[in-house]
């Protein structure tokens, strides 16, 4: 029997090494991919010349020559760039996100809530509604929300008046907020009441850990971010007032208009994304202990108290990252308002792609603004997911 020398050993071929194999097929995948890359570029360019279509982003400050029918915050007429209308395209799409992400958590919670009621009415309800609702698909319920429930409505002469508010099938009329120099007061008064909320939040958590007695966090904070902007806008001589619609004609003047687009994108959007929050919420509930719940009865605690302080807490943890998944789907579903006309990102950036023809540069775009909105979304949501953790000892 012979044993092998270390000369013998340090003659093992190359190809046998699995440190040197590792290396050269990952040198080899590096190599493929650069070529693979390089190759598609090239044709882009060829093809691009062959057609005679100029590449870049100076196209951006073409007039754009077409109107929108919702402009948030930006001043933008027919006679602005592309740049302009691409901006009014993701105010859009931000602003409709984020209020169907508030919409769908609210709405999502208190059905998961409900879902595990003891009253079989309000469960049975919960159950069907998530059952109905998250197996529609969500592209032909914002087509019946835009076509069966707000296309009937009556014309501006027969609108349904809701007091200062009036609904038909252009959309809902509601008085329009004007605000004098003086509001940025009120303003920076409800932001120094978030802040002093946060800094009261900290001191009732320690004073609670420190003598165990409860201080009621949510209704002092409600009470300072309504009650201060409220003196402050009073003490500074009331800077808004109110520009109400009013018919004239054969259409509504003045005020502020919601189109049906939106109305039709955010309900579909909110209701349907709900659905999956409140199974969400029903699961992260129901990953908490019984003994907690037993525990927090024998302490005195009511209902309520249990699941604000003991077993909302502690689901938090098993809801906040399948929950970022949904805010992420939330905003990219968001792109299917192009079926029903609503001028969001998608659907301005195709107006401008047929225009000016520059479809590399548009998905680009497209791409960069969807990914950062959604590395953006994902960012916070740990950075809470983070926050929310069990502190190990």
């Amino acid at each position: 029997m012979s044993v092998a020398t270390g000369e013998e050993s340090a003659k093992v071929p190359l190809w046998n090494n699995p440190k040197v194999r590792a290396i050269v097929s990952q040198a080899l995948l590096i190599a493929f991919l650069a070529w693979a890359f390089w190759t598609i570029f090239q044709n882009t360019v060829h093809n691009l010349e062959q057609r005679k279509i100029a590449s870049g982003f100076d196209f951006l400050s073409t007039t754009a020559g077409f109107g929108i029918n919702q402009v948030l915050f930006l001043d933008y007429t027919e006679e602005s760039s592309y740049g302009t209308a691409f901006l009014v395209g993701l105010i859009n799409t931000l602003v409709l996100s984020g209020i169907g992400i508030v919409c769908a958590t609210i709405l999502g919670f208190i059905v998961g809530i409900m879902r595990l009621s003891k009253n079989w009415v309000i469960a049975k309800l919960a159950a069907g509604y998530v059952e109905i609702f998250r197996n529609i698909p969500l592209l032909l319920q914002i087509i019946v929300w835009y076509k069966a429930v707000l296309g009937p409505l009556p014309g501006p002469r027969q609108s349904i008046s809701l007091g200062s508010f009036f609904l038909n099938n252009r959309g809902l009329y509601s008085p329009k907020p004007i605000f004098a120099d003086a509001w940025w007061f009120v303003v920076a008064a409800f932001f120094l009441a978030i802040i002093a909320s946060f800094i009261l939040a900290k001191w009732a958590r320690k004073r609670l850990d420190e003598t165990g007695q409860p201080f009621p966090v949510f209704l002092t904070s409600l009470g300072m971010i309504i009650g201060l902007p409220l003196v402050v806008y009073f003490l500074a001589g009331m800077p808004v007032h109110l520009d109400y619609p009013a018919l004239k004609g054969f259409n509504f003047r003045g005020g502020m208009r919601i189109i049906p687009e939106f109305i039709a994108m955010l309900l579909a959007l909110s209701i349907y994304t709900a659905t999956f929050i409140a199974e969400i919420v029903r699961a992260g509930i129901q990953s908490v202990s019984y003994g907690q719940t037993e525990a927090a009865l024998a302490l005195g605690l009511t209902r309520g108290q249990m699941l604000r302080f003991v077993v909302v807490p502690q689901a938090m943890r098993v809801i906040i990252p399948p929950l970022t998944s949904q805010y992420l789907n939330l905003t990219k579903n968001s792109s299917l308002a192009v079926a029903i006309a609503y001028p969001d990102l998608v659907a301005v950036g195709g107006i401008i792609l047929n225009q000016s023809g520059q479809a590399i540069e548009i998905i680009g775009l497209w791409m960069l603004v969807y990914l950062s909105i959604s590395l953006g979304t994902s960012a916070f949501m740990n950075w809470y997911n983070a926050k929310m953790k069990l502190v190990e000892r």
